[in-house]
């Protein structure tokens, strides 16, 4: 019988819980523990935060108990989106020899936007002999990981333009709040200026195409801006009034030599019309791909932290990222 593959989850969010849900439908996977620093949830079952039957396994905040020497092949960690917070709990997590597939859209391709923390990372992983990746719906494949996939067929690539328009009605709460859906116009522009109110990861989507493709950019531009609201609208936990904010626009613009070669439009409201993925290449040939309807996020990013496991595993030590490992596909 083939040895299962043991994981501990760390971050038990929303996130969390449903990366539980799939994990626990793996023949090949064992959780065999659960870390996370909220008092409210220590001493409980992994299985019952997550909407399933017990699975035997207690939440702690004490990660000396379940990592000190445990045989553990990976962790998965969904707490943060801050890279300097997550390299903060990596510090930690390394030294005790586990690979971690993380959800911290800054880890994604952050050589770039932060070298200094990035080549930390990758040194302390690469002494302890594992690997490091982030991954996600976004950044991590739709936004960066595709569009480069995408590119392989081409002779050559003028420009790369991606598009997520998203409905957020039946989103989790928590997403239609990370938007600004129920702010006042006012107050979603000092969230923006906090940096509290952005979707992340932009930035580095747009590093990771241009690294890929051989364009340095100059400069990049994440320009954020509020959807309003022309009417009330109402969602089953939130209410909107006219001229209230719906949700957020952002886009993203990496330019070289003045020239915009690649544009990131990232827009997800309440009642969002003409719901899409889209990936649009200028090259020889040039290529125009969408998914109507767009990719279910909370799915797609559970989906694919889990689907990386294997290659995770498999994967040279350091810091890794989307397109330098074996690329992820479902298993059972």
């Amino acid at each position: 019988m083939a040895k299962k593959t043991r994981i501990v989850q760390m971050g038990l969010g929303p996130i969390g819980n449903k990366v539980t849900q799939f994990l626990a439908e793996k023949a090949g996977i064992e959780i065999v523990g659960a870390i996370d620093a909220d008092p409210a949830k220590a001493g409980q079952d992994i299985g019952v935060l997550a909407g399933l039957p017990a699975l035997g396994v207690k939440v702690t905040a004490d990660m000396k108990a379940v990592l000190g020497g445990k045989d553990v092949d990976v962790v998965i960690l969904t707490t943060t989106s801050s890279l300097v917070k997550t390299a903060d709990q990596l510090a930690e997590l390394l030294p005790y020899g586990v690979n971690v597939i993380s959800s911290c859209e800054e880890l994604s391709y952050p050589w770039l936007t932060n070298p200094g923390l990035a080549g930390k990372i990758d040194k302390l992983a690469r002494e302890n002999n594992v690997a490091v990746l982030a991954t996600g719906v976004n950044p991590g494949f739709l936004m960066d990981y595709l569009p480069v996939v995408m590119t392989g067929v081409c002779r050559n690539v003028r420009k790369v333009t991606v598009e997520r328009i998203q409905d957020a009605t039946f989103r989790r709460i928590p997403f239609q709040k990370k938007i600004g859906a129920g702010l006042t116009v006012a107050q979603f522009h000092e969230k923006v200026k906090e940096g509290t109110l952005r979707h992340v990861g932009l930035t580095e989507s747009m590093h990771m195409i241009a690294s890929c493709l051989g364009w340095k950019l100059d400069k990049t531009e994440d320009i954020i801006s509020p959807i309003v609201a022309e009417y009330e609208v109402k969602t089953e936990g939130l209410s909107v009034k006219a001229g209230d904010v719906l949700g957020v626009q952002q886009i993203g613009r990496g330019i070289v030599a003045g020239e915009e070669l690649v544009t990131m439009i990232f827009r997800a409201a309440i009642g969002q019309p003409d719901v899409r993925d889209r990936i649009v290449i200028d090259g020889t040939p040039s290529l125009d791909s969408s998914f109507k309807g767009g990719v279910n996020g909370d799915v797609a990013t559970c989906a694919i932290l889990i689907n990386a496991i294997p290659s995770v595993v498999s994967a040279r030590p350091g810091l890794r990222t989307m397109v330098d490992i074996q690329a992820p596909h479902c298993f059972k």
